[in-house]
């Protein structure tokens, strides 16, 4: 396979843009494609403010913050990834949208192209059926935020070639990353485990069994986790989880991950967590 040079980002979003952000640092050029030149734009002030804090604090030389930033380029045209040497798909958990996009990368991009999507619970094997070569398609899933997480879940669907799987593993180390392969199954294993277990949290305050805090409070201390579930939820975003508690629903036919009314009630009023303002807690004016 060809060296990669060029690196496409379908999705200018929190986890876009991290993935734009850590190839770029990577030494890559990076193509960012998103619909609105708005969110293009808030993508990259995101970048640029991260890089700024790592240059801050030490992690990062000032001087890199701006040769990175020229590595990245922005489109609302979707063909501008068409000289691309690797495709991410980073754009939102949903089913018919990642299978639009992949149709349309298909009939984009070089056959040779691996086509990598960064769903967190979708199947692979579907998103690759979608396509002309589904032995170059595989699941690239990084973790929140990207530029810290080390962890990227690498998901072979029932086509992809140990030569895509090769490829993705040698571009993950590249990035700084850990790749751990596991198997094409509903959340595959990190979000099979994690929102499950922030349901379970949901439930707990919808039954009345404790205070957001002290849910919260009893998880960080007791079982030493850096967030409280129900304020990892609102960073990930409560309509991200409830997305991945349906698959997870639906795929495996079990009740034990039926989402909580409670949950899905704040995704109906538009409280999703940090990203607008407010979730299982209140992030305006500074709280």
């Amino acid at each position: 396979m060809a060296p990669l040079e060029t690196i496409g980002v379908v999705g200018a979003g929190q986890m876009g843009s991290g993935i734009a952000q850590v190839s770029a640092q990577a030494g890559f050029t990076v193509w960012m494609r998103d619909l609105e030149p708005a969110l293009l734009q808030h993508g990259l002030g995101r970048i640029e403010r991260d890089l700024r804090r790592a240059a801050d604090k030490g992690r990062l030389r000032p001087e890199e913050v701006p040769a990175v930033l020229e590595r990245i380029r922005t489109t609302t045209a979707l063909e501008d990834l068409a000289g691309c040497d690797f495709v991410v798909e980073a754009i939102v958990e949903d089913l018919d949208a990642k299978l639009e996009t992949f149709r349309a990368l298909d009939r984009i991009c070089r056959e040779e192209v691996i086509l990598a999507s960064n769903t967190s619970s979708l199947p692979i094997t579907r998103l690759a059926a979608a396509t002309r070569r589904p032995e170059r398609v595989i699941g690239m899933h990084f973790m929140n935020p990207v530029p810290v997480m080390k962890l990227v879940e690498v998901v072979r669907g029932l086509a992809t070639s140990d030569e895509t799987r090769d490829a993705v593993v040698a571009l993950a180390e590249k990035l700084g990353k850990t790749p751990v392969e596991c198997r094409d199954s509903p959340g595959f294993v990190s979000n099979r485990v994690l929102v499950p277990m922030i349901n379970e949290a949901v439930w707990c305050l919808y039954e009345g069994i404790a205070e957001r805090e002290a849910i919260d409070t009893i998880m960080k201390l007791g079982m030493h986790h850096p967030m409280g579930p129900l304020e990892l939820a609102d960073f990930i975003g409560l309509d991200t989880c409830l997305a991945i508690l349906e698959v997870l629903h639906e795929g495996l036919g079990e009740d034990k991950y039926r989402p909580c009314p409670l949950l899905r009630r704040y995704v109906e009023a538009g409280r999703l967590g940090r990203k607008t303002g407010r979730g299982f807690y209140d992030y305006t004016a500074g709280r």
